[in-house]
C-alpha cells in the first residue's frame, strides 16, 4: 500500500519526505488557504511539487464542465506530478473524461458509495477517493464501500487506484490495507501514530534500563 499524506503544511511534507515514509501528497482548498496565508495558492503547489516526486493531487473550485477542464488545465501546468482533483458530479465525470483524453491524471473525490466509485473510473479517473471516515459518521461503514469497490475493480480489471481517504486512526489503514486499498491518504497525526505503541516504548524503557545497571559497576571498576 501506498501512504499519501493529506495535508499542504510545508513542515510537515518535508519531514516525511525526508523519513522517506510518504509516496505523494493530496491536498484541497481547505489545506492549501491554511498554508498559504497571504501567498498564491498555486506557488504553494509548486513548493510542495519540489519536495515530493510522487503524485501532488491538487483540486479544482470550479463546479461546471468547462470550467473544471480549464482549472484542470491550468493546475497540470504546474508540475509533472500534480494530479487534478475533480469532486464526483455529473459534470466533474465529463470534466474528468476530457482531462484524460488530454493526458491528465485526475482523483475523483468526495465519493460515498462503490457505485460512484465505478462510475469515476468509468469516466477515466486515475484515482478515485472514497471517504471512509465521514461514511462512519452517518452510522454506515466505510469499509464497505473500500470492499466493494475492491471487488468491482477486480472483476473488470479496471486500472484506477483506490485511494482510502478521510482516514481517522490507524486502524482505517490496517483495514484498507487488508481490503487492498492501494493507497491511504493520511493527515500528518496518524502518519506519526503508526509508529506508536506502547509495548515498543514501554520495551525500550526496559533495556535502557537495564544497559544504565550494566554500565554502572564497569564505570565504578574503571575509577579504582
Amino acid at each position: 500500500m501506498k501512504f499519501f499524506l493529506d495535508t499542504a503544511s510545508l513542515k510537515d511534507i518535508s519531514w516525511a519526505t525526508q523519513s522517506g515514509l510518504i509516496d505523494g501528497i493530496t491536498t484541497n482548498p481547505s489545506l492549501l488557504s491554511k498554508q498559504a496565508g497571504d501567498l498564491d495558492p498555486r506557488d504553494v503547489l509548486k513548493e510542495i511539487c519540489s519536495l515530493v516526486e510522487g503524485p501532488v493531487s491538487a483540486e479544482v473550485i470550479a463546479v461546471d464542465a468547462d470550467a473544471m477542464v480549464k482549472e484542470g488545465q491550468e493546475l497540470a501546468k504546474i508540475a509533472e506530478n500534480i494530479v487534478v482533483k475533480i469532486p464526483m458530479l455529473e459534470e466533474g465525470m465529463i470534466a474528468v473524461r476530457r482531462l484524460a483524453s488530454a493526458g491528465i491524471r485526475t482523483n475523483v473525490t468526495l465519493c460515498f458509495s462503490s457505485v460512484q466509485c465505478l462510475i469515476a473510473a468509468k469516466a477515466g479517473a486515475s484515482y478515485v477517493s472514497p471517504f471512509i471516515g465521514r461514511i462512519d459518521d452517518v452510522g454506515q461503514e466505510g469499509m464497505d464501500v473500500i470492499r466493494e469497490t475492491r471487488a468491482i475493480y477486480d472483476n473488470y480489471a479496471i486500472a484506477t487506484e483506490i485511494l482510502a481517504a478521510s482516514i481517522r486512526h490507524p486502524r482505517h489503514v490496517v483495514e484498507a490495507a487488508m481490503i487492498g486499498a492501494d493507497v491511504a491518504t493520511l493527515p500528518p497525526d496518524v502518519l506519526k501514530k503508526l509508529m506508536l505503541h506502547p509495548l515498543t516504548d514501554r520495551g525500550l524503557e526496559q533495556f535502557l534500563s537495564d544497559w544504565r545497571t550494566l554500565g554502572a559497576p564497569a564505570k565504578g571498576g574503571a575509577r579504582v
